[in-house]
């Protein structure tokens, strides 16, 4: 069985080594082995279980919570129904994080429709801005006091 390094470990999911470190005294590497030399050795099968710790703490699980899943997996099938509790209330409440996102990406979206309007309207020849008092010249930016004419 081929095995890798936790620099190895840590480039394969993306996670910087002192989070794998972090990890492991937290508790939620238990199933990783550790060579002769005392130094952790990782497998592809923890590849698997790095990439779904990865994934639970984006959702924002809390360190304990994985700590928790962790623990039932390595007590074994019994408790698969605690384990499916689990997934499911953070795939709620996931979903809830993603609403409010999406909330929050259509809100920016129309500013950035709204400021691409007004944009458009300045950039017209004679376009008075409505932040200028009336009144002002608009002058474009290559003929102001000071610029290159070049």
């Amino acid at each position: 069985m081929k095995t890798y390094t936790i620099r190895q470990a840590a480039e394969h999911i993306g996670v910087s080594v002192d989070t794998l470190r972090f990890y492991d005294k937290q508790g939620l590497l238990p199933f990783v082995g550790r060579g002769d030399n005392g130094y952790r050795v990782f497998t592809e099968d923890d590849f698997a279980w790095l990439d779904l710790i990865a994934c639970l703490k984006a959702t924002g699980m809390e360190i304990r919570e994985i700590r928790e899943f962790v623990r039932w997996n390595m007590e074994g099938d019994e408790t698969i129904p605690c384990r499916l509790e689990l997934l499911r209330s953070r795939r709620k409440e996931t979903l809830r994080q993603m609403a409010q996102l999406q909330k929050c990406l259509d809100k920016l979206d129309h500013k950035i429709a709204f400021y691409e309007q007004k944009v458009e309207r300045l950039a017209k020849p004679g376009a008075r801005s409505p932040f200028r008092p009336k009144g002002a010249l608009f002058i474009p930016h290559k003929y102001e006091k000071g610029t290159s004419h070049g």
